[in-house]
């Protein structure tokens, strides 16, 4: 399956400030994959190391320091000379080994000749601690579940794919692709972005085998959490992802910590929601006093929303039924348009690399996405066709931005200073002014 990181670690491999290359994302959302593939269609050999199903690699980076000795070692265990410029290194869950980490920051420093890129899923969480990261002396590239856009070339609709980004005024698509796309969309909402899952789908369209694999990937969290947190955190952090439901089927998706459980205090929290940022698996997104430069400066720190990483694995935490992707437009309002506003959330992530914000006008107005690109754009993402939005255009009037935006399940149209896109081309979001 194509994926759009590709041209990525093409532009990593050719630059002139190539360091090596660290890829963050969580578990199975296709890190090993792509860069073995990578590996394969753009070097000579690939020298595959995997930390956490060979434990005793760490011995070969904790007895020396040494770039060149511990060169000559990977060499013998990969039984080949390892060549600079022309062979991949690939380091495979390398939060299992800390002196592997660090022996990134020599590599660079000594052999930088030699192309190496590293892998893991808890990345997140040894990027929050210092100490134990070569700070500087890497290139990092965040990897997340298939897009909306990678999906459509995973089924085989590659020209839908090609409507879609090539499409650069905001004029409506043809009917009868729009109800294609929408069609698509839905099945999207409910199979989501992990690969496994989509190779699924293209392999046995079994809803029922697709779920299956959904809830193995959600348990195999379920266990990195007793794994690789503190034992106290371990209740907190399934309390707090096990609420990710709850909280976005309110009207009022607010993060609210006594819906974990009666009487929590914020306090009591906040580590183990940073943990979940950290290792990927939920998106935050902050309220803002003020939409001015920079967004980071008018953040309410506690006053935010999560998200889930990926609408599929939502979609199967939240026990949705089987039969609902069969049943008309109902699978995008359910849950008060919840899985709308979590799959915006994911896109936009994916597509633009960007943190997330929204924004409140003393209870009577919110515009889901305040988005820092070449400007401040307001975004409103609708569940239904009814795009009548009080609250954007409020935000207009108060700040008068160049363009507001909607996403729904309406074609693409301009109507004066703002433009609805629809849900599956969100993509394209910065195409249109």
């Amino acid at each position: 399956m194509k994926r759009s990181i590709y041209k990525k670690l093409l532009a990593w491999k050719s630059s002139h400030r190539r360091k090596p290359l660290i890829l963050k994302g969580a578990r199975q959302v296709g890190k090993t994959h792509i860069l073995n593939e990578f590996g394969k269609n753009e070097y000579s050999r690939v020298a595959y190391f995997n930390f956490e199903t060979r434990p005793a690699l760490n011995d070969l980076f904790e007895q020396n320091i040494d770039s060149k000795v511990i060169l000559e070692n990977l060499s013998t265990y990969a039984e080949f000379d390892i060549q600079p410029e022309t062979d991949l290194i690939i380091f495979d869950e390398i939060q299992y080994s800390n002196a592997a980490l660090n022996s990134l920051k020599y590599f660079n420093e000594n052999l930088n000749e030699f192309h190496i890129a590293a892998a893991g899923s808890l990345l997140g969480i040894l990027l929050s601690k210092p100490k134990s990261f070569p700070v500087g002396k890497v290139n990092l590239l965040n990897m997340s579940p298939m897009t909306f856009i990678e999906f459509l070339e995973a089924v085989g609709k590659s020209k839908l794919k090609d409507l879609i980004t090539s499409c650069f005024e905001p004029k409506p698509f043809p009917l009868s692709f729009h109800e294609d796309l929408l069609r698509l969309l839905r099945i999207y909402y409910f199979v989501g972005g992990m690969p496994e899952v989509v190779k699924e789908y293209t392999q046995s369209n079994q809803l029922e085998s697709i779920r299956m694999i959904q809830k193995e990937i959600l348990n195999t969290y379920v266990l990195d959490f007793a794994k690789h947190s503190k034992a106290v955190d371990i209740p907190k952090i399934n309390q707090v992802w096990n609420s990710i439901p709850t909280h976005l089927s309110k009207e009022n998706k607010k993060f609210i910590f006594s819906a974990v459980r009666k009487g929590a205090k914020a306090r009591e929290y906040e580590n183990v929601i940073q943990w979940l940022v950290d290792a990927g698996l939920i998106y935050k997104s902050y309220q803002l006093s003020a939409p001015k430069y920079p967004l980071s400066g008018y953040v309410k720190n506690n006053i935010f929303k999560i998200y889930a990483l990926d609408i599929g694995l939502l979609g199967a935490l939240s026990n949705l039924p089987l039969n609902i992707i069969m049943d008309g437009d109902k699978l995008f309002t359910e849950f008060k348009g919840a899985f709308v506003e979590n799959y915006t959330a994911q896109q936009l992530i994916s597509h633009f690399d960007l943190d997330l914000f929204y924004w409140t006008s003393k209870g009577k107005a919110e515009v889901d996405f305040i988005l820092p690109m070449e400007s401040i754009i307001p975004l409103e993402a609708k569940s239904g066709i009814n795009t009548k939005s009080k609250s954007l255009k409020l935000f207009m009037v108060k700040y008068s931005p160049k363009t507001g935006y909607k996403t729904s399940l309406k074609n693409l149209k301009k109507d004066g200073n703002i433009i609805n896109i629809p849900l599956y081309a969100i993509s394209q979001l910065s195409q249109w002014k």
